[in-house]
């Protein structure tokens, strides 16, 4: 059977051609990190694909190898900028940051989901395309290798949460931590299951709103191009003036 994850949709964009995707918008804990990736079609790693569909071995290994051979940049939206703008903006908002450190401008971007930042360069949202797209598929890997690697960070400052193999996610480990210790400064505070523990709800309560493990800030429908909206850019200018 051919493999889905190829450049077959890439090849009608002129290069450089970026794939963008991000990792963590369902977790319950941690930022959401997202990442840019501009492959070299004659000087890849083999076996790119979605990172959901690799085993962590495999896709350490194709991380290791991606980020000496191609650009990439990553891109992070704090805890504080998800509870503050919601997780969708902070997506958007990790996305861009991701395409501007790549330290190279794109001639074009391709997107994993429906729907693309506002930003001033031609772009594309694929659904799917973590598993059609193979620069979005790398990109898949990088986001999700760096945002591990934080989170495994993390869980040594706050243990008993199981975010070293969680990551975050709304698993039975983490509620049993979040019964146990309550609340960390890196608990998405917006998110219902999170302010449910704050006003004191039973853990069978709980119990019918955890978050299952996802990739996804949510079910994807629609192939679009990128819409006029101004609030990602306002928000990315606020930040950077901020910073």
């Amino acid at each position: 059977m051919p493999r889905r994850c190829s450049f077959k949709l890439e090849l009608d964009y002129p290069q450089p051609l970026a794939g963008v995707d991000e990792a963590g918008c369902a977790p319950l804990a941690g930022p959401v990190v997202a990442a840019a990736v501009i492959l070299d079609r004659d000087r890849f790693p083999r076996g790119i694909d979605d990172s959901k569909n690799l085993p962590i071995e495999k896709r350490e290994a194709i991380y290791a190898k991606l980020v000496k051979v191609a650009a990439w940049g990553v891109g992070i939206a704090s805890v504080e900028e998800i509870d503050e703008i919601n997780i969708y903006w902070a997506r958007m908002l990790a996305m861009t940051r991701a395409v501007e450190a790549l330290g190279i401008e794109p001639a074009w971007v391709l997107v994993d989901g429906n729907a693309c930042p506002k930003w001033q360069r031609p772009s594309k949202a694929i659904v799917d395309g973590d598993a059609k797209c193979r620069s979005i598929g790398a990109a898949s890997i990088v986001a999700k290798v760096t945002r591990d690697r934080i989170m495994a960070d993390h869980a040594r400052q706050y243990p008993g949460y199981g975010w070293e193999t969680n990551r975050g996610y709304g698993t039975p480990e983490h509620y049993r931590g979040l019964q146990a210790l309550g609340l960390t400064p890196l608990h998405r505070r917006s998110f219902a299951p999170v302010r449910a523990i704050e006003r004191g709800v039973t853990r069978a309560e709980l119990r019918l709103i955890e978050i299952a493990e996802s990739e996804s800030s949510g079910p994807h429908t629609l192939q679009i191009e990128s819409t006029d909206s101004p609030l990602t850019q306002d928000v990315v200018e606020r930040h950077r003036s901020a910073a």
